[in-house]
């Protein structure tokens, strides 16, 4: 079928491909891991309906007419041929049930928020730019429950009432990030990751921290916030990027 056919005959099409985009770049920078982690966007009011990847597709082989069409409010979700993996139907149904204002969601196990999980102390303190943005706006999930299947994901959704607390780090897991767009989203995805590394890196230093106050860390989190447009040129150019290679992640 024709690219052009595929967009005639599926809904979302710009989102799916911005989705798409998302996971190849995400597996470009190693931050996926092996054929687990989800992302998913609602396309409906409530969030109930949402886009997610196939079961165990590796992030840089998805394309957009890959992506799933999942109703989280649908029993028999779980029984049909194009089924997605229980536990990000456990997750993410879960999320999108409970947080209407979680419009994309996005779950890795990338290096360095994983190993801030770990930390007894999973805090990311407001070290450097990169870190402030996060300030006051992070909530740590401090009770593992084994895998995400529904009761995990549903006990995780109960976290997000805050609208301002965009990220969740997964104790022992990895993190949860979620926004209103998919540039908005992967952005956030790519900067926490960033200043995770950041920390972790100093912290091996044995040496002491900066740390900036709680009043400039607002600032810069606030400023950042406002910041116009970088996360859809954010995005944009790395669909530029791989345009120019010849992806085919608009499929």
């Amino acid at each position: 079928m024709s690219v052009t056919k595929i967009r005639q005959n599926m809904d979302h099409w710009q989102e799916r491909v911005d989705l798409a985009a998302a996971f190849r770049w995400t597996a470009r920078l190693d931050m996926h891991e092996g054929v687990a982690n989800h992302f998913s966007l609602a396309v409906n009011d409530d969030g109930t309906q949402f886009l997610m990847n196939p079961n165990q597709v590796h992030f840089s082989r998805i394309r957009a007419s890959d992506l799933l069409m999942v109703d989280a409010n649908d029993p028999e979700t779980l029984s049909g041929p194009n089924a997605p993996d229980p536990t990000a139907w456990g997750l993410h149904g879960g999320v999108h049930r409970a947080c209407a204002h979680a419009r994309c969601v996005m779950h890795v196990h990338s290096i360095y928020a994983t190993v801030l999980a770990c930390l007894q102390d999973s805090r990311l303190p407001p070290i450097d730019q990169n870190c402030c943005t996060f300030f006051n706006r992070v909530v740590i999930d401090e009770n593992y429950g084994g895998l995400a299947f529904e009761d995990e994901g549903a006990r995780c959704a109960e976290l997000l009432t805050d609208p301002k607390q965009k990220v969740m780090v997964m104790g022992s897991h990895g993190v949860m990030v979620i926004g209103d767009t998919v540039a908005d989203t992967f952005n956030r995805l790519y900067y926490f990751e960033r200043a995770a590394e950041t920390y972790i890196k100093a912290l091996q230093t044995g040496l002491p921290l900066r740390r900036i106050s709680d009043e400039i860390a607002e600032k810069t989190a606030r400023e950042l916030e406002n910041y116009p447009e970088q996360d859809a040129r954010h995005l944009a150019e790395l669909k530029a990027i791989l345009d120019g290679e010849g992806s085919d992640y608009d499929h």
